[in-house]
């Protein structure tokens, strides 16, 4: 299987020469290929309608963040060829303020995962059919899955009984709440915790 994917890699390299930077097989049998972002209309159309690839599923769409990088993210596509039985991982690499073409044309269930990474990561996609978040509330800001995105968000909501309605607050954290203990309880503490000294009055 890995020389059939790789013979496969060198034939998408060879029709596709200016997109793809690069392809291995790894080690869970994928076959990952490094293209560039404004090929990516033209890259997945082959991958679909050329008969030694035929991955007519599109599995999924995700990204990584890499704040420190030139290019911050990288976006990943996952394809399946029901009729090879072949995965194929696709990555490029885009910047922050870089748009990636959208591959809705080619696969239309592209439609929600490229709203996901766009509402997650803040990376635009061209020519898409509706990008608007799909998975925070109107209103939310920032993207959660930025590695600058603070944990515990900008703000909370909650349901406020007197107004009858979700209420929005800037998220405020109590100082003890921001004292932690990371001790091991298997490996027994040398102090006594609240509650602990009741018990060994009642032995």
């Amino acid at each position: 299987m890995s020389q059939e994917l790789q013979d496969l890699g060198a034939l998408i390299q060879s029709k596709q020469a200016d997109a793809v930077f690069g392809y291995e097989v790894n080690s869970v049998g994928e076959l990952v290929m490094e293209v560039s972002a404004t090929s990516l209309p033209g890259f997945v159309e082959l991958l679909k309608s050329n008969s030694n690839c035929k991955f007519s599923t599109l599995i999924d769409i995700t990204a990584v963040d890499y704040p420190s990088a030139t290019k911050r993210f990288e976006v990943v596509y996952h394809f399946l060829s029901m009729y090879l039985n072949h995965r194929i991982r696709i990555k490029t690499q885009v910047s922050d303020s870089e748009i990636v073409p959208s591959i809705t044309e080619q696969y239309p269930s592209a439609n929600w995962f490229e709203r996901e990474v766009f509402d997650m990561y803040g990376i635009l996609f061209s020519d898409h059919p509706d990008l608007r978040r799909i998975l925070t509330d109107y209103g939310f800001r920032g993207h959660p899955l930025r590695k600058d995105f603070p944990t515990t968000g900008y703000t909370e909501c909650r349901y406020d009984e007197e107004a009858k309605r979700v209420v929005y607050e800037p998220v405020s954290l109590v100082q003890e709440y921001r004292q932690f203990d990371f001790m091991s309880p298997w490996e027994g503490a040398e102090y006594i915790l609240p509650g602990d000294d009741k018990a060994e009055g009642a032995k």
